[in-house]
């Protein structure tokens, strides 16, 4: 008689890990001599911008009384909170306080400074172990800065668990959900394979009938002419990162390469910012991509609309339930779950979240697990 395998773990709680580098902020958004809330799993943290263009991400609360540092200004090449003005470099030591008597010490202790990378057009923050910072691996994205290729950028907040949005996207199974705007699909697994921190997968996309959207076809390739010709679409999750990439049939070269990020934002990672990089190839009629541009935008947008409804219906059925009830049949999806338990960490004891404080300058501080980041594609 055999034992029974214990249930493995509920992965709706199982945290993301924080040692590896997370976009926290579209670049343009954050201004030179101003402060951006922003928060990672329920860890509330300003970026700013100095004078001489460098970001910095510090503790969002001082170290005096606690009042969030994204409501204070920014100075030089130094963030003043606005309530006692106490000044903080960018590594978040103290470097002034107004009323101190002269000779005596500052507190020595500040706050909590984060390693930061911009690239790619997002401001990357390190909120693990900053000694593991230097030697954890940071996204390729070559297309990016190619001349044969022009990116679009995306930023959106979910509300949902991250892993909801990796299986969204490797399950390619579920695109009944857009016939509205891809028309009929046959997706066809060619193939996969997994390892301890990522799953590949290979799909053939054989149109079958039904009305496509103009963008659709645009961004893979086909032109205003139009057609239906197939595609390999090969996606992975890469710990904890996705890519996935669009060849058409009678091509070499991806029409497209998308690269995604989900970071959560409240402590208990019902709620993802999702930030992407749609990479697309030029056509070789110069302005071409320039006229399409509006058109694949709007397909981006219904398409990302459609699968936001999807997640997010799975979280509220999860919230309900107070567990996973799925009852999965795909093998890779079972086995992405399983990268996601292995390689993520458990989630800690959830505090009770207050109240956002009152800004100086009347409005409120936005609270971890709301919106932090607005905006569409661009």
């Amino acid at each position: 008689m055999t034992e029974e395998q214990p249930a493995p773990a509920d992965l709706r709680r199982t945290g993301i890990h924080p040692d590896y580098w997370y976009p926290l902020a579209v670049s343009r958004r954050v201004r030179k001599n101003r402060t951006f809330a922003t928060a990672f799993a329920g860890e509330r943290i300003v970026l700013y911008r100095t004078a001489s263009g460098a970001v910095h991400a510090l503790e969002d609360r001082c170290a005096h009384r606690q009042v969030p540092l994204s409501m204070g200004v920014v100075e030089g090449e130094a963030l003043r909170c606005c309530y006692h003005a106490w000044a903080y470099r960018g590594n978040g030591r103290i470097s002034q306080i107004p009323y101190l008597p002269k000779g005596a010490e500052r507190p020595p202790r500040g706050v909590r400074s984060y390693p930061v990378r911009e690239a790619y057009g997002l401001v990357f923050v390190f909120p693990g172990d900053p000694a593991k910072a230097a030697a954890a691996p940071f996204p390729d994205l070559p297309e990016f800065r190619s001349p044969t290729h022009r990116t679009m950028t995306f930023s959106r907040t979910v509300k949902c668990h991250y892993s909801f949005m990796h299986e969204n996207l490797l399950d390619m199974n579920h695109q009944f959900l857009h016939r509205g705007v891809l028309g009929r699909i046959q997706p066809k697994l060619l193939g996969y394979d997994t390892g301890p921190s990522h799953v590949e997968a290979r799909y053939l996309f054989v149109p079958a009938g039904g009305r496509k959207d103009r963008g659709a076809g645009l961004l893979s390739g086909e032109g205003f002419s139009g057609g239906n010709t197939s595609d390999v679409i090969t996606i992975r999750t890469g710990y904890p990162y996705q890519t996935l990439q669009d060849v058409p049939e009678r091509s070499q070269l991806p029409a497209f390469s998308l690269w995604a990020a989900y970071v959560p934002e409240d402590a208990e990672q019902r709620v993802n910012h999702a930030y992407g990089l749609l990479m697309i190839a030029k056509p070789p009629v110069p302005g071409a991509l320039d006229l399409a541009w509006p058109l694949i935008r709007r397909f981006t947008e219904r398409v990302f609309a459609q699968d936001r409804m999807a997640v997010e219906a799975e979280q509220r059925a999860w919230d309900e339930q107070g567990e996973d009830r799925n009852q999965e049949v795909f093998p890779l999806i079972l086995d992405v779950r399983d990268v996601l338990r292995a390689n993520g960490v458990p989630l800690g004891p959830v505090r009770a979240a207050g109240a956002g404080a009152p800004l100086c300058g009347g409005a409120r501080a936005p609270q971890a697990g709301s919106p932090v980041v607005t905006g569409g594609l661009a």
